[in-house]
């Protein structure tokens, strides 16, 4: 008898832990929770699946909240040894359509339109600049 109790004790625990994991993992924070208004209007990613992968976006984000754009950036994918870039622009008209590889990355005229800037280099060093391009 003492037996069967600790077995249903047992199986209600185990129970309780996996809902307990489960209603954790479907409650994570994610860019649908920012404030402000974020659209991908272009992203670039390198193919090259044995080295460093690049990742280069381009953004629209009409309101100049820094902690959500660095938040923003931080939920971008990232990979170790890799680099990924954000760049936040104020006019969506003024955004660039195409992001390229190398530096500079996307057409300068856009340049002064860029509001910040996010990186997140090897080894995961995060750097988030204001004005980047004054």
């Amino acid at each position: 008898m003492g037996s069967r109790k600790f077995f249903y004790g047992l199986i209600i625990v185990v129970g309780a832990l996996v809902i307990w994991i489960v209603v954790d993992s479907l409650s994570q924070p994610g860019l649908g929770e920012l404030k402000g208004e974020y659209t991908e209007v272009a992203f670039f990613r390198n193919e090259n699946n044995t080295g460093p992968i690049i990742r280069i976006y381009a953004i629209h984000s009409p309101d100049s909240l820094w902690e959500e754009m660095e938040k923003y950036g931080n939920y971008m994918p990232h990979s170790k040894y890799g680099s990924t870039k954000v760049y936040f622009f104020s006019l969506r008209e003024k955004t660039p359509k195409e992001v390229f590889p190398e530096s500079p990355y996307f057409d300068p005229v856009y340049s002064e339109y860029c509001l910040a800037m996010y990186e997140k280099a090897a080894m995961g060093q995060v750097r988030f600049v204001k004005y980047p391009f004054k």
